[in-house]
């Protein structure tokens, strides 16, 4: 078998891929991966600027025809529903939906997490923010184009982002600061760890809501990308992986073109946690 036979089923040409939270870092690279299959992809998120510029960094490797922006809020339904019915209008069918947005509270060289992170006195403003973006906005844009997926009786697949705390709990050793006392540590919030988990819930449920009408979901968990953490927070995350190291950015885009080609056909309800091995110790 040639290699180009072997990879046919990788090829996505003639379909179109939804991204949500595309102007993000990795929105970019799950774009990215579906361009270099042929695919076209649509762009989403909630600023004109970073899809402008998410799209003018992708346009250098793949063709611009092939890349659409769109404005939209995942966390109204009627937002959602204007951009359906838009490239509806426009005769594009999304046939892969990859529900990537989030609020990601980081940890850098400069400054931590602040003390309202710890759960005592997270806000609740912040709770339905997060959650609202994370899993509710996951659930607004499957419940629209995956029921188009679904009536058109053309199937589709839907990949939604978790995270390695899908699996297990956030180590909040790895926030500590020196000299501060307990109360005022640190943490990642509950949030991320909540929302990751129900994204894998909500994975399993669609994988068994329309696979009769040829609609698969599956979820990826990302381990810890480096992003110009911290050194002595790399250095705390690193000995907890056993290959030694963060992920590159860029890492993640041959597990995105498997799950949203039809190499992965056979799978469906599946949790892929791609950690660097952090979850088997």
């Amino acid at each position: 078998m040639s290699m180009n036979k072997s990879f046919e089923k990788f090829d996505l040409t003639g379909k179109t891929a939804l991204v949500t939270g595309a102007a993000g870092l990795l929105g970019r690279e799950h774009a990215a991966a579906l361009l270099a299959s042929g695919a076209m992809v649509v762009l989403t998120d909630i600023g004109k600027d970073g899809l402008e510029s998410a799209k003018s960094a992708l346009a250098q490797h793949a063709d611009a025809g092939r890349i659409k922006t769109c404005i939209m809020d995942v966390t109204s339904h009627a937002s959602i529903t204007t951009i359906s019915r838009q490239l509806i209008d426009e005769g594009q069918r999304v046939d892969i939906l990859v529900n990537n947005a989030a609020i990601d509270p980081k940890v850098n060289a400069d400054a931590g997490i602040i003390e309202t992170s710890r759960l005592e006195s997270f806000p609740i403003e912040q709770w339905d923010l997060q959650l609202a973006v994370g899993l509710t906005g996951a659930f607004f844009t499957s419940q629209i184009f995956g029921s188009q997926m679904a009536q058109d009786g053309k199937g589709g697949v839907i990949l939604n982002i978790a995270s390695d705390l899908s699996v297990f709990s956030p180590d909040q050793r790895l926030y500590r600061k020196d000299g501060l006392p307990a109360n005022l540590q640190p943490v990642k919030p509950v949030t991320y760890s909540v929302i990751k988990a129900g994204l894998i819930g909500l994975t399993r449920y669609l994988a068994t809501y329309w696979p009769e009408q040829g609609v698969r979901a599956n979820a990826l968990s990302p381990g810890g990308v480096f992003n110009g953490q911290g050194d002595e927070f790399v250095k705390r995350l690193t000995s907890l992986i056993p290959i030694g190291r963060m992920a590159d950015k860029d890492e993640y885009r041959a597990a995105v073109q498997f799950l949203c080609s039809d190499a992965s056909a056979y799978m469906n309800g599946q949790n892929i946690v791609m950690d660097g091995g952090r979850s088997v110790w």
